[in-house]
């Protein structure tokens, strides 16, 4: 028996893309197995680590938890779309290595996407918003200190290059 298919039109980090999809098609997975969009980590698969955070409509969503027809008509970033144009890391991205914000990296993609997401809403987020919005997402490795000092780095480095 062959699974129904249905057409999909999701704007992923500026490139309009169109699929066919079978209805309960993880976002999660047609984002690393069929666009190769790998920084999407997938982790508990339940929506409790954060590793697979992305953007939809500029809002954090976990797309473990979303299926690929649900994104249909929206605009959706990863990680990867979180550089700038030429390629180069952005200033957050850049902020969590000078910061020392990562070890593993297994979460930094889903942190990256919630940090953007607190950073979009609030440009001069406090320490307590910082830990706030990065609250839902698991690390095992940097005891979250460097992460939210990576965050508060970002936030003085995009102030200043605004004025």
């Amino acid at each position: 028996m062959t699974e129904k298919l249905y057409s999909i039109s999701i704007e992923v980090n500026g490139v309009h893309r169109t699929a066919q999809v079978p209805a309960r098609r993880p976002l999660a997975d047609w984002l690393r197995e069929d666009l190769h969009l790998t920084g999407t980590h997938l982790g508990c698969e339940h929506g409790v680590c954060g590793a697979c955070s992305v953007m939809l409509d500029e809002e954090p969503v976990r797309s473990c938890l979303m299926y690929a027809v649900q994104a249909d008509g929206h605009r959706v970033t990863t990680v990867e779309g979180l550089a700038r144009p030429d390629g180069s890391m952005s200033v957050l991205q850049d902020s969590f290595c000078q910061a020392h914000a990562l070890q593993c990296g297994y979460c930094t993609p889903g942190m990256l996407i919630a940090a953007q997401g607190l950073l979009d809403a609030h440009p001069r987020p406090t320490d307590r918003q910082i830990r706030e919005a990065i609250g839902g997402n698991l690390c095992r490795c940097t005891g979250y200190q460097q992460i939210v000092e990576a965050v508060r780095l970002a936030a003085d480095r995009m102030a200043e290059e605004s004025k």
